[in-house]
């Protein structure tokens, strides 16, 4: 499995780094399966600069041929080059194997203040390949802490699944929660006693967005009786 971290790869005016990740999955689907592709919510704060709600994306690929991390590192660092916008500080980190410390890296960039240059001495001391691709660089920062964060299998708002059809993940409207089971979802809890549902309706708004849960996809709600409301968990 090859792990992967990208972040700051957009502006507010331009497609958000979700979007490059599904393109990228897309693109070489012939080549490399895409396991999962997971946001993840870093730390909300005045001093980082950030284009929406400080986000970063890691996704999990599995080779499907030949071609392992040297040619994926090549296919990738084209295309996030040729995605990029003017005004982002785009970062790419790619590793086989996610240690212990990576993953308290990126729980840490979710409760702290974290700089660059940390990101680049951790990488340098686990041998993790860390690049910046444009502008300041800074998404190093996160393209780093995704691939922790990833790796404890217990963060983030699951974008894609391979055991999910793509377009779950486009749907609106109600949904018995048996429906939801059988769609792919793991678990669904309440948010105030955490419940776990058998039964009942869910209005997935916008979509559905479940999260990473000890590896498992669990969207959680609120409301009573048979009528629920998908709720968004951050982190």
């Amino acid at each position: 499995m090859i792990y992967i971290g990208i972040d700051d790869t957009d502006t507010r005016e331009t497609p958000g780094t979700n979007k490059l990740a599904m393109y990228l999955s897309e693109l070489l689907r012939d080549r490399f399966e895409t396991r999962w592709i997971v946001r993840h919510q870093l730390l909300e704060d005045p001093r980082v600069p950030c284009t929406n709600r400080n986000g970063c994306v890691s996704l999990l690929f599995e080779p499907l041929g030949s071609d392992g991390v040297a040619e994926l590192t090549n296919i990738l660092r084209d295309e996030i080059a040729r995605w990029i916008p003017e005004g982002s500080d785009p970062g790419l980190c790619i590793v086989t194997d996610a240690p212990e410390r990576l993953s308290a890296w990126g729980r840490t960039a979710q409760q702290e203040l974290v700089t660059q240059a940390a990101a680049w001495e951790l990488a340098h001391t686990l041998g993790v390949h860390l690049e910046a691709l444009g502008g300041t660089g800074d998404g190093v920062i996160g393209a780093l802490a995704a691939v922790g964060l990833l790796a404890t299998w217990n963060s983030g708002r699951v974008i894609r699944c391979y055991r999910v059809p793509a377009d779950a993940f486009d749907l609106t409207g109600e949904f018995t929660v048996e429906q939801l089971y059988q769609m792919g979802v793991d678990d669904i809890f309440t948010t105030d006693d955490g419940r776990r549902l058998a039964a009942g309706t869910v209005n997935l708004g916008k979509r559905l967005r479940p999260n990473l849960r000890d590896g498992r996809m669990v969207l959680y709600v609120a409301g009573e009786g048979e009528h629920y409301e998908s709720q968004r968990v951050v982190a």
